[in-house]
């Protein structure tokens, strides 16, 4: 009897693991779904793409390694992009086109291509209708969260962007679709714990007492803050500094003192700690301007949480507690397997677009799933 069971399920039962794909400007993130809903592993790959497809193609070659069942025919594969947007690329159509065809050609017709909500293209759907599938990362998380957190302000906060997104009865309300509307609605912003350029977050800081102007030059970049401050976990930390120097306490300092034309020798570390802390409190000003913008379209959502996600969400936890709203980490939203590594639940929370997109496939097989069990039983 248990063996006809089996057999008559067969035909609709899928089995094989979802590999979620983030495939950013800087980063490409990848996560691993069991058929049960499970994250049993995350990864994230430095991929400067901006300078050349190659970058992709050897992140590709990491997840082939480290997960041999990733291979074509042995999983599935639910991808999402931001990387359309670098300037290797005449323009955003031809993006997607470079990206979809970079990982269709080794993940082969178990790849599709995250349109939202509900919709998943393949590759040459992706092609033909690339403004469905260009930069949709952020409604990837918001969609899975939305099934989670009725009514939430979600932030994500990464190494170069922020997502600052409404959802309301469980449905990601956003004004913004593109990114061109969403940093008009305040929905995105360009701020990031890594590698947003210091003299992009403000023009003038203070030092001593002082109110200094900043030197627009990229001289240093917010992972020299965070490194300062302690927040920057070093798993995160995977690009180079602005000098291309050792990513240190001391060359943080002096990538700082250039911002306001000194040197590391003209003030004590703690100083330099202390001017670390104006930055985030600049930055930190800067993204709570975008929020406030974001939360005044929503009066339905004045005492909602905030959900954060993002290597970057101290800086959400950060902003709920500023404006009174409780807080929740993405990690706390999708389940780890019993041997994840130790730090899946912090790796779960920073590749969010990743763990979103493969959760979503899963749940989009499970009535059929639940369909073949009925039948059979």
């Amino acid at each position: 009897m248990r063996g006809a069971i089996v057999s008559a399920c067969a035909p609709c039962l899928d089995e094989r693991a979802v590999f979620g794909w983030d495939v950013g400007g800087a980063h490409v993130k990848v996560s691993r779904v069991d058929s049960a809903g499970v994250v049993t592993d995350v990864a994230q790959w430095a991929c400067p793409l901006w300078q050349g497809i190659g970058h992709l193609q050897r992140a590709i070659d990491a997840a082939a390694a480290r997960w041999p069942d990733a291979s074509v025919s042995r999983a599935r594969h639910a991808v999402t992009m931001t990387g359309e947007m670098v300037d290797l690329f005449a323009d955003r159509e031809h993006g997607v086109r470079a990206i979809v065809g970079a990982l269709a050609g080794r993940l082969g017709d178990d790849a599709v291509f995250y349109a939202g909500p509900g919709r998943w293209l393949d590759a040459a759907q992706s092609i033909a209708q690339w403004r469905s599938v260009a930069s949709a990362n952020w409604l990837a998380t918001a969609q899975y969260v939305a099934t989670r957190a009725p009514a939430c302000l979600l932030i994500d906060i990464g190494s170069t962007t922020t997502d600052i997104v409404p959802i309301v009865g469980s449905r990601v309300v956003a004004r913004g679709s593109t990114d061109a509307a969403r940093l008009v609605t305040g929905e995105l912003a360009y701020h990031g714990v890594v590698r947003t350029p210091l003299c992009g977050i403000a023009h003038r800081i203070a030092f001593r007492g002082e109110i200094a102007g900043v030197m627009n030059e990229w001289f240093a970049t917010s992972a020299d803050v965070y490194r300062l401050t302690g927040e920057l976990w070093p798993p995160h930390d995977q690009h180079p500094g602005a000098d291309n120097g050792p990513k240190t306490v001391a060359a943080s300092c002096a990538r700082l003192a250039r911002t306001i034309g000194r040197d590391a020798a003209d003030a004590r570390e703690d100083e330099w700690r202390e001017f670390a802390q104006a930055w985030r409190h600049a930055q930190l000003q800067a993204i709570g301007a975008s929020f406030e913008q974001v939360c005044a379209a929503h009066p339905a959502l004045a005492d909602a949480p905030v959900v954060g996600a993002g290597c970057g969400r101290f800086l959400a936890a950060a902003l709920a507690r500023a404006h009174g709203r409780d807080y929740v980490d993405f990690g706390s939203f999708a389940r780890a397997a019993a041997d994840a590594p130790r730090d899946a639940a912090e790796w779960i929370a920073t590749c969010a677009p990743s763990v979103a997109v493969a959760l979503l496939m899963t749940a989009a097989s499970a009535p059929r799933r639940n369909e073949a069990s009925t039948r059979a039983a």
